[in-house]
């Protein structure tokens, strides 16, 4: 297989990675940086729902062996985990970091030599967690780490509620997408989530991001390359609407998705409040999604069982 060339660098070359930087920061005076589109200029001050402002939190980086196997190989995935999140899921596992303003504020040259250091550790490939808040100082920091020698793939790993006008501008700089799909009910995802419009947002979302890089392509190692890959958590009760998900799957974006199944809910952060969701989910009820996904003609299904319950 021919040497492996991340999408960024052809942008860094022509100087069009410089006219997104630019663009990108116009968007956080009027921000429209994710779905919610607060009428807010973060870069004078102003907060909106992910109350953050003109710079980026990091909670947290580091090589991450948890993630799915074309993305952790075996030296793992360089992750970077930011604070705040634009969904706020109810039952969130890592609620620490997605519902409080638990980091540090960090400049693009500090995202950058995160990066750098990730790379120089041997990692596979940047991992941006919840990312959809903060695309221009993502954008800003890959164009100093890639000036300065980045050469990994990107992952942008998203809850999935993300804005057409930031995914455009990461067309040709994210290599790898790996967004939820979490519900296909919007009344379901307002109340779980607190979120507007999720299903019809998602969708497009998805759409555009197989559009930009297509079906998941790895090297001769088994390691991602390029592409798509979606996660989609089975709750209990059917509130997350797999077979709807996993049909939209298969008929509009590719039976050749990569499809991480995930077994892996259990109660966490405000689920006691809703008696439905304060239970693990059953036997059965995995099974009845993993059904459903193959009966949709899906080929690439990763059923990933949980360190915290693995199904018999």
């Amino acid at each position: 297989m021919s040497e492996f060339v991340p999408a960024y660098l052809s942008l860094l070359e022509t100087g069009e990675l410089v006219e997104r930087v630019s663009e990108a920061y116009q968007h956080l005076s009027i921000c429209d940086v994710c779905a919610w589109e607060c009428p807010i200029d973060r870069r004078a001050g102003q907060v909106g729902v992910c109350r953050t402002g003109e710079l980026a939190k990091v909670s947290s980086y580091g090589p991450h062996l948890g993630e799915e196997d074309p993305l952790r190989g075996w030296r793992g995935s360089g992750t970077i985990f930011f604070t705040r999140c634009n969904l706020r899921c109810q039952y969130c596992q890592n609620h620490d970091i997605s519902q409080t303003d638990r980091g540090n504020e960090a400049a693009p040259e500090d995202i950058a030599n995160i990066m750098l250091e990730l790379q120089s550790l041997g990692c596979h490939n940047i991992n941006f967690v919840s990312p959809s808040h903060v695309v221009p100082q993502i954008l800003a920091a890959v164009l100093i780490a890639a000036q300065a020698g980045l050469r990994i793939p990107l992952v942008y790993n998203t809850g999935g509620y993300d804005s057409m006008a930031m995914l455009r501008l990461l067309d040709d700089v994210i290599d790898i997408y790996m967004p939820d799909m979490k519900y296909s009910d919007p009344d379901l995802a307002r109340k779980y989530s607190k979120i507007r419009n999720y299903p019809s947002v998602n969708k497009l979302a998805v759409k555009e991001m197989h559009r930009q890089v297509g079906d998941l392509r790895v090297d001769e190692n088994g390691v991602a390359l390029r592409g798509l890959l979606v996660r989609h958590l089975v709750l209990p009760e059917g509130i997350s609407g797999t077979e709807e998900i996993v049909r939209f799957i298969s008929e509009e974006i590719s039976t050749n998705t990569y499809l991480n199944l995930m077994n892996q809910y259990h109660p966490a952060y405000k689920s006691h409040q809703y008696p439905e969701i304060d239970r693990r989910i059953s036997d059965q009820e995995y099974k009845s999604a993993v059904n459903a996904a193959l009966k949709a003609g899906l080929l690439r299904l990763d059923q990933r069982k949980s360190r915290f319950w693995v199904i018999n």
